[in-house]
């Protein structure tokens, strides 16, 4: 799986498409990530006591397949490769060919 954990990307299919965000949590068993302000499902949390319910909007996972780095250097969704530096191995942006972090 190319994309980490606080990548800059941008959604390409589905009911958000267009939408950038940053990755909150990859789950790679299932081939999903969680990413900030994407994907918004809302749940409602039952009161108890003197507390009241209240309805709470979560971001649910999304397919990795439907999102896509977002190069800020291009602005435009990029692939991501890898080269060696020296010993090292690390992630470049295919568009701009930019080591990423």
């Amino acid at each position: 799986m190319k994309l980490k954990k606080g990548d800059n990307i941008i959604v390409l299919a589905g009911k958000d498409k267009g939408k950038k965000g940053q990755i909150i949590k990859i789950l790679p068993k299932e081939n999903k990530a969680v990413v900030d302000g994407v994907n918004i499902s809302k749940k409602h949390k039952k009161g108890f006591g003197e507390n009241k319910g209240e309805v709470l909007e979560i971001a649910m996972p999304i397919d990795i397949s439907n999102l896509s780095f977002f190069d800020e250097d291009k602005k435009s969704p990029s692939r991501i490769g890898y080269k060696t530096e020296g010993e090292k191995k690390v992630r470049i942006s295919k568009k701009s060919a930019k080591v990423l972090k």
